[in-house]
């Protein structure tokens, strides 16, 4: 195990796609800012906003962004996508296009945009074998915006963002890439990806805290985009409280309406401070030994795979379900056993860290198929009529 990382002993810990355990660094600056806060209030204030500022740049830095300036904190990447898709100048007649299979977050904002007279077109993931070159073909005149995940959540699908980038900039379609399951574990740069958007909470590969999420703005495209929330931190003259005219700021602090998530911009910067310091292609190769090596598992044990074998076309999630096992009681027993997982995508969904040793996938992996194997027992005993 990593030294920065001090996970309980009775636990295997294998969902960093949903919610990441916090390095020590991040819970040592959580305690340092709450301690400072309850005795001096807000005496170092300055400091935050040193912080905060530093934040932005590591973000940057993460997607190859030209400037800090061009990162706007959101609060998640709902709210981020929100206000993407509600900024967007739509005409009569435009259409998103996107993946049936997103979560929801990346989904039901597109849907809502019908009252607006917006399609929302959906490639079914599933069913395709290069869906890069589905979601192409699917195209046509009236579709302004292209909406993907970086990597799919339930079974792990990689996207190649390259690929869709060139195309969507040669047609002048906007790209929003959710980043969620690839940021912090798989290289992301702008001047290759050539997306419009790029939004991420941080509290899952990054290893940060739920509520402090990335919205990133195309700077071209940034000034096109229609405000709907207002306030005193969103104008250009932020701290001339009592200037009575105003503009909205030029950088991407014009969606971020209201007083910043401090305390999560403190835990985030700690986190990125470690992923970076490491770097991202040493996390994703590690992380990668960690897939093959579960992969080469789970077929040992006869189990399906869902997720993709070829290491270009996966990330940090692997999804497999066991022949003739019910998922759901396999999911209780793994739960009731203390391996942190998750369902999704039809199967069981595993997701280690770069610091996730082999012992635990080993153990995870043989307690999954003892409890197959006592659900079959019990089976004919508890359904047998």
């Amino acid at each position: 195990m990593h030294p920065e990382i001090s996970l309980s002993a009775d636990i295997l810990y294998l969902n960093h796609a949903a919610v990441a355990p916090w390095p020590k660094r991040t819970v040592d600056a959580v305690n340092r800012f709450a301690q400072e806060n309850g005795t001096r209030g807000a005496a170092s204030y300055p400091a935050w906003i040193h912080t905060e500022t530093r934040l932005r740049q590591r973000l940057a830095d993460l997607i190859n962004a030209p400037s800090p300036t061009d990162i706007a904190l959101a609060k998640n990447t709902s709210e981020a996508l929100s206000i993407i898709a509600y900024g967007v100048d739509w005409k009569p007649g435009d259409n998103v296009l996107g993946i049936a299979q997103e979560f929801p977050s990346n989904r039901i904002v597109w849907e809502s945009l019908s009252s607006e007279g917006i399609a929302y077109r959906q490639l079914d993931l599933y069913a395709s074998s290069n869906p890069e070159a589905d979601l192409i073909a699917m195209c046509d005149a009236n579709t302004r915006l292209m909406a993907v995940s970086s990597v799919q959540y339930a079974r792990g699908l990689r996207l190649d963002l390259e690929l869709l980038g060139r195309f969507c900039r040669n047609r002048d379609i906007l790209l929003c890439v959710d980043a969620i399951q690839s940021l912090g574990v798989v290289p992301f740069d702008l001047t290759r990806t050539k997306a419009d958007f790029v939004v991420a909470d941080g509290h899952k590969w990054m290893l940060g805290p739920e509520g402090v999420a990335l919205l990133y703005v195309n700077p071209q495209v940034r000034p096109r985009l229609k405000l709907y929330q207002y306030g005193w931190h969103m104008v250009e003259h932020r701290g001339d409280y009592d200037r009575m005219d105003w503009t909205p700021a030029p950088d991407a602090t014009r969606f971020e309406c209201g007083s910043p998530n401090m305390l999560g911009g403190h835990a985030l910067d700690a986190s990125l401070s470690l992923l970076l310091e490491m770097g991202i292609d040493q996390i994703q190769a590690a992380v990668g030994e960690r897939t093959s090596f579960l992969i080469e598992l789970i077929d040992k044990c006869g189990f399906e795979l869902l997720s993709p074998r070829e290491p270009k076309r996966r990330a940090g999630i692997l999804t497999f379900r066991v022949p003739d096992t019910d998922n759901r009681e396999l999911f209780k027993a793994l739960t009731r056993q203390g391996v942190i997982c998750a369902q999704r995508g039809g199967g069981i969904r595993f997701s280690p860290h770069f610091y996730t040793p082999q012992a635990i996938l080993e153990r995870a992996i043989q307690i999954t198929a003892d409890a197959a194997t006592n659900l079959k027992v019990l089976t004919p005993q508890t359904t047998g009529r």
